[in-house]
């Protein structure tokens, strides 16, 4: 081991601020930039205090603002969204990371390009149809205007922020039920049928299916009311930031292209062998750990940046901590579970906890806004149980999943979802431009109030779980028919030969020794 050695500019470096210091001149100039630092962070203090006094209040109806503070408003919020909507697009690497870290060798230049691929397709079909078809006005089904954004207005609706970044803002959550779609399918999926069936879900499934809970006149966004959908409930369906739109959706593509593409080649199942069964190897788990981390991180934009509003401050930072804390729980419950009762009994799987935390992650992205923090730690405890349950009853199924794409986005999406019926606080309603808007409060079955918001929960994610497998089951079958090259399933010397996949479709390795 070399000796911890000082070079000769920094021991003079440092020799000068120490001579600095000692000097009684340059601790009085010290004191006054410190002096100076702490009246600015006042000062910054106050005007944040004004602006809250002016903005932050419960009751909209009853406040009027001038035109100037209408526009700095919506410039705040405007930024606001389009900063997270920089944090959720950053999860593309965390998903390339992840997927690349938990796959076998020969399959990581694949993914790579894989993860790409959707988001360039992603831009373009979310550009020219998707958007279009999600969230401008249409009927309860499709959204039927603003296609290649020609014809849109220069804020989307009544959030006052401007379109074109909620655009951004919304291409990247597209992007991420994208590449979730891919999770379940590493390794044995031609780059060709990737692209085919990446159209289908970036510019049809997901914005269509999401138009039904997110558009602004989708049929479970006006279910529960008089003459729509299921009136009776009187709730709506809700989904604060995409348990059921983005997770369900992209968890349940992934396990329909499982079951169309089979198992990779030499994979053996548990309930097969139990000495030899069980997932092959990850073949870079520092990367995989790494790439949860930054989903993690981005998940900050993705679950706190649906306020679409940074006026609601006592909101955003309570989606932050629920979002925290689940994650937390997910990871601890579905690290002890593996540890006692997985096949490598007495052991701390790393691979159980990494998508422990990403299901107790998504399990709290639909009800973040409405749960207490208690309750988003009761949330991640079961959702990293789901995670392990999910992972094994896949095995038992003989379903291929290498991620586990499926229980992590697809079992905690619906568990997420349902969540906001069951743990639902009652306290708080819903975030608007202006700040919190809690007259009409979200309350669910543990806090008193009944079955009705579980219900709409149930029958709304239900709706799109149905729907979404079906079409999907569909889509990837017909792909799976076409003749090669553009079938689905690559051709088995693809995943057998010398450099597998990646060597067969790209001509490269992703490992030079």
């Amino acid at each position: 081991m070399k000796s911890a050695t000082v070079s000769p500019g920094r021991r003079e470096y440092f020799s000068r601020i120490r001579e600095n210091m000692s000097k009684q001149l340059n601790w009085k100039l010290g004191l006054t930039i410190f002096a100076g630092k702490m009246i600015g962070v006042f000062v910054v203090l106050m005007a944040m205090s004004m602006l809250t006094g002016i903005i932050g209040v419960p009751a909209m109806a009853a406040v009027t603002y001038s035109p100037i503070e209408t526009n700095l408003i919506n410039s705040i919020n405007t930024v606001w969204t389009l900063v997270a909507a920089a944090l959720v697009f950053g999860m593309q690497a965390g998903f390339v990371m992840l997927e690349a870290g938990f796959a076998r060798k020969q399959e990581t230049v694949n993914v790579l390009i894989e993860c790409v691929l959707d988001t360039a397709i992603c831009g373009i079909s979310f550009w020219a149809i998707g958007y279009a078809f999600m969230f401008s006005e249409g009927n309860g089904f499709i959204g039927q205007h603003w296609y290649f954004l020609q014809g849109a207005p220069n804020t989307y609706g009544a959030t006052g922020v401007a379109l074109l970044a909620h655009w951004v803002f919304q291409f990247a959550f597209a992007d991420t039920a994208s590449t979730i779609t891919s999770g379940a399918m590493i390794g044995r999926t031609s780059f060709r049928g990737d692209i085919l069936y990446s159209i289908g879900v970036t510019a049809f499934i997901y914005p269509i299916i999401g138009h039904w809970a997110w558009g602004p006149d989708g049929f479970l966004v006006t279910m529960g009311t008089p003459g729509n959908f299921l009136p009776s409930l009187g709730n709506p369906f809700r989904d604060f930031a995409g348990s059921t739109v983005v997770h369900t959706i992209g968890g349940v593509v992934s396990l329909a292209g499982a079951i169309v593409l089979g198992p990779r080649i030499g994979r053996v199942f548990l309930r097969d062998d139990k000495e030899r069964g069980g997932l092959p190897a990850a073949h870079n788990l520092p990367v995989a750990v790494t790439g949860a981390f930054l989903l993690w991180f981005g998940w900050y934009g993705f679950n706190p940046g649906s306020t679409l509003s940074a006026m609601d401050a006592i909101g955003i930072g309570r989606v932050a901590a629920n979002t925290t804390l689940a994650a937390c729980a997910g990871a601890l419950s579905a690290m002890f579970l593996a540890f006692y009762f997985g096949s490598f009994k007495g052991k701390f799987d790393v691979g159980f906890t990494v998508n422990g935390l990403l299901g107790g992650l998504v399990a709290i992205t639909a009800p973040c806004y409405w749960v207490s923090p208690f309750g988003s730690i009761i949330i991640g405890l079961i959702a990293g149980g789901i995670v392990f349950a999910g992972i094994y009853l896949l095995e038992y199924l003989r379903i291929d999943d290498p991620v586990g794409a499926v229980p992590v986005h697809g079992l905690n999406g619906i568990f997420g979802t349902w969540a906001i019926g069951l743990f639902a606080t009652g306290e708080f309603g819903s975030a608007t431009p202006f700040g919190a808007d809690n007259s009409a409060p979200v309350t669910g079955l543990f806090y008193g109030g009944g079955w009705n918001v579980f219900l709409a929960q149930f029958v709304g994610n239900a709706i799109v779980t149905v729907t979404t497998f079906t079409v999907a089951i569909i889509l990837m079958w017909v792909i799976s028919k076409l003749p090669y090259p553009f079938k689905l399933r690559v051709e088995p010397e693809g995943e057998t030969g010398v450099g597998g996949l990646d060597v067969f479709e790209h001509g490269a390795e992703a490992y030079t020794h």
